[in-house]
């Protein structure tokens, strides 16, 4: 059986932490800033934990085990 490859994209997307949990930035955090308040962009700064019921499908896609 060959081997799965790790999709590159969800490679750039999601960071692994030394205990084994994922993370990702949040969205809305990328442009048009004049118009969202300092607060908001404040609240989607950082990284936050990758959903339970998500985590199963993204590591096949990083090809982990």
């Amino acid at each position: 059986m060959p081997k799965m490859k790790t999709s590159k994209t969800t490679a750039k997307r999601f960071t692994k932490t030394g205990t084994g949990k994922l993370r990702r930035l949040q969205q809305n955090r990328q442009h048009l800033f004049e118009k969202k308040s300092s607060t908001r962009t404040r609240r989607l700064d950082g990284m936050v934990d990758v959903h339970s019921g998500d985590v199963k499908r993204i590591k096949r896609l990083l090809a982990e085990r």
